[in-house]
This record gives structure tokens, C-alpha cells and sequence, in this order.
């Protein structure tokens, strides 16, 4: 039986060698272990992205903060999109920065950095959020077969999609997609368990993959996927956890 620790060194062996790759083939910038790899020809892969059908049809998107991804959240708003961008570590009470570009009144490419939206974007939690029609999250590696991903190993955007689907704005029909270099798509099965989620397309500089997952997403139940010391360092948990499990919160 496989167990959490079997599963655990799995995804670390996996992110060291795709990190060596991308090290070792210039093709991320310096210092990228640990991190979401901020891959040479990001904004290829955005444009590639803001190409698809899915993209266009999407009004309201949900991205993550990293550097990688940048160029996604800047073709977002330039494109009239209502984005949605996560606090660094969801370390605020209302954990989602608004972008709206009809509001904005800096530059784009500003305002889409983690420190230009703290400095411009108002803060909101689930509860003030319109449903979002396409996520796109940062990742490590994606399995090339299925679209199965490992991200860097925090969790926070399971517990941020966990969030989002309490609330009723993500569901089964949201489009969920990544923006990677190629050496970050690989052969491999990639290890996973009930928690993790896939991607239905992956976007590299120079194609698009697209997946169908061969099961249903996790349930949102934010509780079901928390470390005991993540209720110290996220508040916005407090009151879902409230919900959710309040002999946990209490205790």
C-alpha cells in the first residue's frame, strides 16, 4: 500500500529532477528550486494560452501570484478580464486581490505583480467573488498522459480551489490550466493522492495539451485538507473551519 510518506518523497524526487532540468538547460531563472519555475518563454505560452477558445470565452479568471504567470494575469486585463489574484501565502482575512481593469489606474504590468495589486487592489473574500469560468494555476511538473500536476509542495492552491469550491464559484465545469516550459511536461505517471487536482489544458511556448480526467476533482471541505499549523498562519480559514469542523477550530 502507498502510503503519504511514499507519496510525499515521489513528488519531491520529481520536483528536484524537473528543477535540475530547467537549471541545468537555462531555462528558468536562477535560484528556481523551491519555487514555481519562472520559465524562459512565459509570455509565449501566455499569448499561446490567450488563443484558446476556453481563454476567450472566460470573463471572470483566477490566477496564481507567481513571476511565471505574470504575463497571463497582464493578457487578462488587457483583454477586459475581472481577475482574481491569491494573497502570497493567503496571509490576509480576505485572501483574493480584485483586479478589475476598468478600476485600475496604473499600468497593467504594475498592477499584475504581487506588489503592485497589494498596493492598488482591494481585498475580498469568497463571499464577495463572481463564480470564475477559468483558473490557471502555477506548477512544477504536469504529467504529459493525464495532466496530473505537482506544484511546489506548499499546498496553498489546494486550499485555495478548496475555498473556492466551497462557496459554489468553482465547480466542475471550471477550467483549470497551467503555463509551463516544456522540460516541465513529463512522461512520468506522477504520484497523487484524493487531494491533488489535474489540469484540463497545459500550455507550454509551443503547443497546447489538453486533458480528461479519468476522475472527478476533489470536494472542496477546506478542513479535510489543512496541516494543524496552517490555522495559525491563514485566517481567512477561521470562519470555513468554523462551518466545517468547529470542535477542530476550538480545540
Amino acid at each position: 500500500m502507498t502510503t503519504l510518506g511514499d507519496l510525499d518523497h515521489a513528488k519531491r524526487a520529481i520536483r528536484q529532477r524537473v528543477w535540475d532540468l530547467l537549471e541545468r538547460g537555462n531555462a528558468a531563472s536562477s535560484g528556481v528550486h523551491g519555487h514555481i519555475p519562472d520559465f524562459a518563454g512565459k509570455e509565449q505560452a501566455a499569448a499561446r494560452l490567450a488563443e484558446h477558445d476556453q481563454w476567450r470565452s472566460a470573463r471572470v479568471i483566477k490566477c496564481n501570484p507567481d513571476r511565471a504567470q505574470l504575463p497571463v494575469r497582464v493578457q487578462a486585463l488587457h483583454a477586459g478580464k475581472l481577475l482574481y489574484m491569491a494573497v502570497p501565502k493567503l496571509a490576509t482575512t480576505k485572501p483574493f486581490y480584485l483586479l478589475d481593469p476598468a478600476a485600475l489606474t496604473v499600468p497593467f504590468e504594475i498592477a499584475a505583480t504581487s506588489a503592485g495589486a497589494a498596493d492598488v487592489a482591494p481585498l475580498v473574500g469568497p463571499q464577495e467573488m463572481r463564480p470564475v469560468d477559468l483558473v490557471v494555476c502555477g506548477s512544477v511538473a504536469i504529467g504529459q498522459s493525464d495532466g496530473a500536476r505537482i506544484g511546489k509542495g506548499a499546498g496553498y492552491p489546494d486550499l485555495e480551489l478548496a475555498l473556492l469550491t466551497d462557496a459554489g464559484l468553482i465547480t466542475e465545469s471550471t477550467i483549470i490550466a497551467t503555463t509551463v516550459h516544456e522540460l516541465q511536461v513529463i512522461d512520468d505517471v506522477l504520484p497523487n493522492d484524493k487531494h491533488d487536482f489535474s489540469v484540463d489544458l497545459a500550455i507550454t511556448p509551443t503547443r497546447v495539451l489538453s486533458f480528461t480526467p479519468d476522475q472527478p476533482r476533489p470536494a472542496g471541505s477546506v478542513a479535510s485538507k489543512l496541516r494543524p499549523e496552517q490555522l495559525e498562519t491563514i485566517p481567512a480559514l477561521a470562519e470555513v473551519i468554523q462551518h466545517q469542523d468547529p470542535d477542530r477550530q476550538n480545540s
